[in-house]
């Protein structure tokens, strides 16, 4: 895995979106979030939390990450 974006980013079917206006929406919330994560990472090993444990913890959140499209 990489903190950079990936090089397309895939629609439900699988093909690369091409709109420009949208890529730059998912480039700079890609940006904003390895920045975000990569702080709250560094701050929790720096105050002693497991490395391992903090990985873990932070991948748990992106799973519980409730779909939009399942919304009632």
């Amino acid at each position: 895995m990489s903190l950079e974006p990936p090089e397309a980013w895939p629609d439900a079917a699988g093909a690369p979106l091409s709109c420009r206006e949208k890529l730059k929406v998912l480039a700079e919330n890609h940006r904003e979030l390895a920045q975000v994560m990569r702080d709250a990472f560094e701050d929790a090993v720096l105050m002693g939390v497991d490395e391992a444990a903090m990985r873990r913890i932070l991948g748990a959140m992106v799973e519980a990450l409730p779909s939009p499209k399942r919304r009632s």
